[in-house]
This record gives C-alpha cells, structure tokens and sequence, in this order.
C-alpha cells in the first residue's frame, strides 16, 4: 500500500503571483539558526489553504514548512503566528500529531510580517475526491471516519493546563463571544445580500446552549487538515492549520468538523460544496460522528443542531472574508472567485438546520 500512495503525498507547487518569499533575506536569516544546513534556499508553496500561506523551504538538504499571514489580511487575531508557533511549541510533546515547530520570527524585515518554521509532516492529505489507485473501499472509508473522530476526542481529553495552555483562550461566556464575533465578522466583510443571515442571526442569538466543560478546540478539524499514513490511510498521523485552536467548548468543535461533512443523502447544492470524501459509501454519517463522540466522551450531543448551524454560518463567513479579500484586490488566487457559492450554500444549510431541528 505504501509504495502506491507515495504519489499521493501532499506536494508544494509553484508559488503563486504575488505570494513569492524573498529568499535572499530569508536565507540569510535560516543560515544564522541553522548553521549546519548550506544553502542555497529554495521555496515552493503548498496550493490547497485558504487561509495562512505554507511553504516547503529547502535549505541545502534541510526541508522544513513555512507559515506566515496571507497578504493583504485585516483579521489580525485569526492570523496571530506567534500564537500558533506558542501553542504547537506547547502541544507536540502531549499530543504529537500536533507538528513540531522549530523556529518564530516576528522581525518583519525579513519577510513582511511574523512567520514560523516547522518540521514537514510527510503523509497523504485527502481532499474532494481520493484517486482510483487509493482503492478508497468502504471499509476503508469506514474506518478512516472512525478514526477521524476518535482523534478529535482524543484531542478534547487533553489537560491543557498540565500541557501549559491554560491561559489560551477565555472558556466562560465563550459561545456567546463566538456568536456576537463572527455575526460582526459576516457584517465588516459582507458582499452580498443574503436574505437567510438575518433569521440565522435571531435564532442563534436565542438558543445558545449552556455549554460544554472546556477543552483545547482546534476550531477547524476537517479531512484535509489531517495527515495520513501513507502505509494505513485509517490512520492520523499529524493534525495541521492551529491558527484557530483556543480553549472553548469542544462541542462548537464537533459541529465544526460536522458543518465541512457532507452526508451522502443532502442535498446536491451542498454536494457541490464538498471538500472531502465524506459522502463515499462505508463513510459515516454526521449523526454517527456525533453519536460515537458522546460514547468516547461521555458529553450530551443532544444541542447539535446548533452547534452545526452555528457552525455552518461560521465556516461561511470564513469563506465571505477570503472572497472579500479577493474582491478587494488583496490576493489574487483564482480559487477564490467561487466563494461566493460555497457561501450562499452554508448559509442555506445552517438555516435548513435550524429549520429541521436535525443534524
């Protein structure tokens, strides 16, 4: 098996117009930290994130991964990479699916703003849909969506403050600020009319839940954020993009994950949406993930419907602030003319939630 997935790991390509690193003052700045390593510095970057821009930058024989913010961003708290590089340097040892980072600069002459280097995690990331030579089975995608969840509750029983994390996020009053800040969020990056937010808005104003003991949230744990083995695709062997996490409500966290999961039976403009395989036959359902968290951890997932509500409008003014970006002119990936779509179709969808009481 693994011999037929190697060319299925994640791979950086040609760094887009507009997103190049200056490697002359980058690699004077490595050489001073990683001194046995010759150059030269070459850079390419990885194509599939919407947010936070990554590179694989090769320093003689030394790879490593890049972070740093997209260009042109205004959201300063969702792009905090001294914050990333403080909670992967804190996580790794307890939960090593967490990449281990090597290096945080924040001395913005070289490169323009803060940025990171981290160990490449090297294994297949699955994306909309796996190629024919995965045998992607039911089996497989059985066992593959039971990990998936299984390691989102594997994450929510970590001691944060035994890990040193304690003091990452506010858990008291949290769903409250996550609702008020991503309705103000939708409302400073709006481009279209859309005349489902405001009922959204009323309804989740008026039925959030008391929430859930807090636990270290990774706030966007979806397939293509996982790194797989590429000896046992069911198995996760690293976990990426922790510009999000904090300490909050880890079912907010569950309907996260659950609002990027489309159920093969939605509807096709959700179908449409996809990004992961998650509607292949043997794959389980968004209930079944929910009913198999509650079993490991014991939590009442009894309030889904609005924690994936909630979550779809969440994930859909994500995707509003990139198209915003990308209309402002502020980044000129080509992807992002489509958003807009995606956006229209979650919306919709958390309304449908809300509607039928069902996730």
């Amino acid at each position: 098996m693994a011999s037929v997935l190697k060319d299925f790991l994640d791979q950086p390509a040609t760094t887009r117009p507009g997103e190049e690193l200056p490697l002359p003052a980058l690699e004077s700045f490595l050489l001073q930290h990683f001194s046995c390593s010759k150059g030269p510095l070459t850079a390419a970057q990885f194509p599939s994130g919407h947010s936070n821009l990554t590179y694989l930058v090769r320093l003689g024989d030394r790879e490593m991964v890049l972070r740093r913010p997209p260009f042109g961003s205004q959201v300063k708290t969702a792009h905090d990479m001294g914050r990333e590089y403080r909670v992967l340097s804190k996580l790794h040892a307890a939960y090593p699916p967490a990449p281990r980072v090597l290096l945080y600069c924040d001395d913005l002459s070289i490169l323009g703003a803060p940025f990171y280097v981290m160990e490449r995690l090297r294994g297949v990331i699955l994306r909309k849909d796996p190629p024919d030579a995965l045998n992607f089975t039911p089996e497989i995608a059985r066992r593959l969506s039971g990990s998936f969840i299984d390691n989102l509750a594997r994450l929510h029983s970590l001691d944060y403050e035994a890990i040193g994390l304690g003091d990452l996020g506010k858990p008291q009053g949290y769903l409250h600020r996550q609702v008020r800040g991503w309705i103000e969020r939708y409302h400073a990056s709006r481009t279209h009319d859309l005349k489902e937010v405001e009922k959204i808005f009323v309804w989740l104003n008026q039925r959030i839940p008391a929430a859930s003991e807090a636990a270290l949230i990774h706030n966007d744990y979806k397939y293509d954020n996982l790194v797989l083995d590429p000896a046992d695709i069911t198995r996760v062997v690293g976990v990426l993009d922790w510009e999000m996490s904090t300490i909050g409500d880890p079912l907010s966290d569950l309907g996260t994950a659950l609002a990027y999961w489309v159920d093969a039976e939605d509807p096709e403009e959700l179908q449409g949406i996809r990004s992961c395989p998650s509607n292949y036959p043997g794959s389980l359902t968004r209930a079944q993930l929910a009913e198999r968290y509650a079993r490991i951890t014991g939590r009442d997932v009894s309030s889904m419907a609005f924690y994936l509500a909630f979550a779809r409008f969440k994930v859909a003014v994500i995707y509003q602030q990139i198209y915003y970006r990308y209309q402002q002119g502020l980044t000129q990936d080509p992807r992002f003319a489509a958003l807009p779509e995606k956006v229209r179709a979650l919306v919709r969808a958390s309304l449908q939630t809300i509607e039928s009481g069902s996730i």
